[in-house]
């Protein structure tokens, strides 16, 4: 069936998909929760919860980013994951691989992440998408958040790499790269904060981190593809998907500087601002 062109601009216009991918690009990965500001922005300015396809769209624009931005990373440690299975295969020591060889036993480790990811974020799903029409728990969630980006004051440095991290360090992460799926707590805050709690080194906490979101975003757009995607106009997925895309890369390398910088912490006041004023305003 023929969409009628002018309903299909109707639904997102361009200045909205700029505005919604620079929201999304920007809070994607700096700790404040990409999902959490898109709530309370749709709220406070009217818009209607965008097509299924254009959310979509965004979420691949930073997606593309983080890719881009350890490409070089990726494709190292992706070539030895290769080498490893099938030195595995050949009959080598999985336990000999994981404690030589940093690229299998980061993969490794994102496997075992996703287990924890997968069973809370499926079994919460419900819960997690009805909090997305209360703002004002949305706000108590971003309060949360600071509360944890402000205790990694506290975090005691031990330098772990790749090759220092256990298992259970994997499982952590994964379990609150879980929870991060309710709007307000921001993943890549949380995931960092639980690495760094653990003692990883700092660039490690966020390589580990970003690298663990492409499986998780990748399952979470594939789930999304399942439900009805909508119509939006071609113009306004370019600009969400562009903005989205280079915004997010930017932001990007400002949070790892900034995470090596040891100061994920000055993140913690502005979530618990803009949490008491989503309280404050939708109770």
């Amino acid at each position: 069936m023929s969409v009628d062109p002018a309903v299909v601009e109707q639904s997102i216009s361009s200045q909205e998909a700029a505005l919604l991918g620079v929201v999304q690009g920007i809070t994607e990965y700096l700790p404040v929760s990409s999902s959490g500001h898109l709530t309370l922005a749709q709220h406070m300015l009217g818009f209607t919860e965008p097509e299924i396809f254009f959310d979509i769209v965004l979420h691949i624009g930073t997606l593309a980013a983080v890719i881009w931005y350890y490409r070089k990373s990726l494709l190292s440690s992706i070539s030895e994951t290769i080498v490893g299975l099938r030195a595995i295969i050949g009959g080598a020591s999985p336990a000999k691989l994981m404690a030589e060889s940093e690229g299998f036993r980061l993969w490794a480790l994102v496997f075992f992440a996703m287990v924890p990811t997968g069973v809370i974020g499926l079994s919460m799903k419900k819960w997690f998408e009805a909090m997305f029409e209360q703002p004002a728990l949305v706000g108590v969630m971003l309060i949360i958040t600071g509360v944890v980006l402000f205790l990694t004051r506290f975090a005691r440095q031990k330098g772990a790499g790749v090759l220092d991290m256990g298992i259970m360090t994997a499982l952590a992460v994964g379990a609150v790269q879980g929870l991060a799926v309710a709007p307000g707590i921001s993943r890549s805050g949380a995931t960092i904060c639980v690495a760094l709690f653990f003692g990883v080194e700092k660039e490690t906490a966020a390589r580990f981190s970003f690298i663990l979101s492409i499986p998780a975003v990748l399952g979470a757009l594939i789930l999304k593809m399942r439900e009805d995607l909508g119509d939006v106009a071609p113009e306004a997925m370019a600009t969400g998907f562009v903005t989205s895309a280079v915004v997010g890369y930017l932001c990007l390398a400002l949070l790892i500087f900034i995470v090596k910088q040891g100061r994920l912490s000055w993140f913690s006041a502005y979530c618990v601002a803009v949490g008491a004023f989503a309280i404050f305003n939708f109770s």
